[in-house]
């Protein structure tokens, strides 16, 4: 326990307790510990990194599949290679587990779990919650604990501060808490989680100061930031940024449709401006865990306070209703043809939310399938990074990319463009293509219907 001496952090002028000293010097040894609450597509990358920079990582997931996938060496992330964590769990260096009693062992917990949206676009926290009370029945003087998850501002000290307090311990002196936004971009083959720069809001200097230390052994680049909510509002804005601005592109394009005019040049011309212009693209709705969802955690809280978020419930409305402009897309190309979309054969080219990786959340191809089974239309889809696909009752699977199998269709509707994906070949085989990521771009047929 503390003796009363204190010693302050290098620039501010805080102070660091007795308990804090002996964490900052075993981060600094790399004798510290980090566990790991939840290996999906944050949490995962993360525990292997930690490894890499020589900790001796603990991972707890409370999905036993998971758990004994890793302990067999397999990832099931893309961004996690066999060759990368394998090793390093079969030589002991990394435990994966499904016990919560193995954080007693932890000096620092990251908290990568799932926040989804309610159907009512509330935020659903309960992942956090549970995992904040699995922590509290563990936590000891010396630990510290980071949350990672995409979250509203203020969580942190609202939510989980008085959840660990009840321990009976004392923030910033026996125990240390802080808010760190995860920014993976799934399948981004330039930024991952080493280089991607890391923000950092600690509930307390000493807080901060610490989990700077500790992503500071990790990642190239961290970013310390005044406190949790500043740092949880960061994640929002970069996310909400990308919905307004690709809410207003969609708006553009369906103006431009409207117009006869070729969105898609529209916005390669502009973009050779060098200032005061960023292209966004429009497509067939949001994808992912955080653009679709994240806004809305912003949204939420603003009415909270009292203000309507108009521009983002308005993205948030028009980025929503691209699955449906889609199906109109297909509907009237399937008329210009001579055809109903009842009883008609539609392949749906690409089924994850994005090119070049096997991740199904929220991807807007789910709808598009499921406003197309349910006008009439047979469904079929290819997808080279997902083998399989549940729909409610509905279950596909990929089908083989041939000049036969291709010509069966009555239509072909580019969702997803991933790159080794032959389009021009599958524009010559199809009756008729709908493109809405621009894939044939340079291509000029009467059987092609753009965005």
């Amino acid at each position: 326990m503390s003796d009363g001496r204190n010693e302050k952090i290098a620039g501010n002028g805080a102070e660091l307790s007795e308990w804090a000293k002996k964490l900052e010097s075993r981060l600094i040894n790399k004798e510290a510990r980090p566990a790991v609450v939840g290996l999906g597509y944050v949490g995962l990358p993360l525990l292997t990194e930690f490894a890499k920079a020589g900790f001796r990582p603990i991972g707890i997931d409370a999905n036993p599949e998971k758990v004994r996938l890793l302990k067999e060496g397999v990832s099931y992330i893309g961004d996690v290679s066999t060759e990368d964590i394998a090793p390093a769990i079969k030589s002991g260096q990394v435990e994966v587990t499904t016990d919560f009693d193995r954080l007693k062992d932890a000096d620092t917990i990251d908290i990568c779990v799932p926040t989804p949206l309610r159907k009512t676009k509330d935020p659903d926290v309960s992942y956090i919650v549970a995992a904040a009370d699995e922590i509290v029945k563990r936590l000891h003087p010396g630990q510290m604990i980071i949350l990672e998850s995409t979250t509203y501002p203020g969580t942190t000290e609202e939510l989980l501060l008085p959840t660990f307090t009840k321990a009976g311990l004392s923030v910033g002196e026996e125990f240390f808490l802080a808010f760190s936004p995860e920014r993976v971009d799934p399948g981004n083959p330039v930024y991952n989680t080493k280089n991607i720069p890391k923000v950092v809001g600690g509930v307390t200097p000493a807080c901060t100061h610490l989990a700077s230390l500790l992503f500071g052994s990790v990642m190239e680049n961290v970013v310390p930031v005044g406190s949790t909510s500043i740092a949880e509002m960061v994640k929002l804005l970069e996310n909400t940024f990308r919905s307004v601005n690709i809410g207003l592109v969609n708006e553009i394009a369906m103006l431009c449709d409207r117009m006869k005019i070729d969105v898609w040049e529209v916005i390669e011309a502009a973009a050779t401006k060098p200032f005061g212009f960023m292209p966004f693209y429009p497509g067939p709705g949001l994808g992912g865990h955080c653009i679709p969802i994240d806004p809305f955690y912003l949204s939420w809280k603003a009415r909270l306070t009292g203000i309507e978020a108009r521009f983002i419930e308005l993205a948030g409305q028009i980025n929503g209703a691209m699955p449906d402009y889609v199906a109109n897309k297909i509907t009237a190309a399937l008329n210009s043809n001579k055809k109903a979309v009842n009883g008609s054969k539609i392949l749906v080219m690409g089924i994850a939310y994005k090119a070049d990786i096997d991740d199904l959340r929220e991807s807007p191809a789910l709808d598009i399938v499921r406003i197309l089974d349910g006008l009439g239309a047979s469904v079929d889809y290819h997808d080279p990074f997902v083998d399989k696909m549940e729909l409610g009752d509905l279950k596909l699977s990929s089908i083989d990319l041939t000049a036969t199998n291709v010509r069966k269709f009555d239509l072909a509707v580019i969702v997803t463009a991933h790159q080794d994906v032959d389009y021009g070949w599958l524009l010559k085989e199809s009756q008729l293509i709908v493109d809405t990521r621009n894939a044939l771009k340079g291509f000029a047929d009467p059987k092609i219907t753009r965005l």
